[in-house]
């Protein structure tokens, strides 16, 4: 909770033009159409996190180059700015294209919000990699602090995606048995966390079995060992009730292992301080959406968490607060937190999934 993420602004990305002072709680819910720019805002968050891992220009060419991320390209947007602030302690950061198809920093800063200053420590321009997390070890006190606060919650937020449920998915192969501290980003090392907290955390592991038996009934419990011929090699096995036959991962659903990655990744015992997931409905039975929304605000009341989504049955079941409305409004996404006030009559007569699909709420397409 002390890594919580309370305001940020964006500007300048992808179709975020200017994004100012946005307020995060510990459950936040993008709603909208698509192409209003939910996903990238959650893709915002993975930039940040391979910047300060050190990898800002591998993802920025991975991504197309800066044209790609800015918005409209440098000929409209010749800079991007964020400003991220956890509580009395903010990462500002300004990247500028260079000719060589670069995104370089024009500032990095950290800040402080103290009872009686607001020191801030620049820590330069010019350079193409993050200097925060070296600074951790300043000779400045309080500046070391700063960075050791704001650097590691960085590093700790997450950005999931479980749609890849094909034959080649990482999640449907065998993987290495040692890969087991965290879940990836794609599940692909599923069994061998399921693994680890079998034998390290059995209370956490039984209520994951547990909860995917609530949308499986049929399912029994995993079969989790090491490969016998590759005792350093695990694939996802499972069994049925009343079988000892073991099945593996491409004989679920894609909805049931889809179920499986996300009661795994909220349930699991040590959880990143913000965990970002787009579209976590996708492919989910009625009732198995049920499920996740308590898993939601279950696992809101331990980390924070960001998501995206398109699902009426899954706004039914969250608190208007919980929202953020994303439109496209003058080339630009719009960012618009609800306020219960505002909708109190509405909120008599209607769900929050009918006021969304009558518009209501705003974030549906325009006709």
């Amino acid at each position: 909770m002390s890594q919580q993420l309370k305001k940020l602004t964006i500007k300048g990305f992808k179709s975020i033009r200017s994004l100012e002072d946005l307020e995060l709680r510990q459950l936040n819910v993008l709603i909208g159409a698509n192409g209003a720019g939910k996903s990238n805002f959650i893709s915002f968050f993975k930039l940040l996190n391979e910047l300060i891992e050190g990898r800002l220009q591998f993802h920025v060419a991975q991504r197309g180059g800066p044209d790609a991320l800015l918005h409209y390209g440098r000929r409209t947007t010749p800079e991007l700015q964020a400003r991220f602030y956890f509580g009395h302690n903010g990462y500002f950061i300004d990247l500028v294209p260079t000719v060589d198809n670069r995104l370089i920093f024009s500032n990095e800063t950290l800040w402080f919000d103290g009872r009686h200053s607001h020191p801030r420590w620049n820590l330069g321009s010019g350079h193409a990699e993050s200097l925060a997390p070296e600074r951790m070890s300043s000779k400045s006190e309080a500046f070391s602090k700063v960075a050791a606060y704001v650097v590691p919650a960085i590093r700790n937020w997450k950005v999931y995606h479980f749609h890849d449920t094909s034959d080649a998915a990482n999640v449907k192969r065998a993987g290495a048995i040692n890969d087991n501290q965290t879940l990836r980003a794609d599940a692909g090392n599923l069994a061998a966390v399921l693994y680890r907290l079998q034998l390290q955390h059995p209370r956490e592991y039984e209520q994951i079995r547990d909860t995917v038996r609530l949308v499986m009934p049929s399912f029994d419990n995993f079969s989790l060992r090491p490969w016998p011929f590759d005792p350093n090699t695990i694939a996802l096995e499972w069994r049925e009730q009343g079988s000892d036959f073991p099945f593996l991962a491409h004989q679920l659903s894609d909805g049931t292992l889809r179920f499986i990655c996300l009661a795994t990744l909220l349930l699991q015992p040590e959880l990143p301080s913000t965990i970002l997931i787009d579209e976590p409905e996708l492919g989910l039975h009625p009732y198995a959406i049920n499920v996740l929304a308590s898993l939601l605000r279950s696992t809101s009341t331990r980390t924070q968490l960001i998501i995206a989504t398109q699902s009426v049955p899954l706004i039914d079941l969250l608190e208007l607060e919980d929202l953020i409305v994303v439109e496209r409004s003058g080339g630009q996404s719009v960012f618009r937190r609800l306020q219960r006030t505002e909708f109190e009559h509405w909120l008599e007569e209607y769900s929050l999934g009918e006021l969304w699909m009558k518009n209501v709420l705003g974030g549906r397409p325009s006709r």
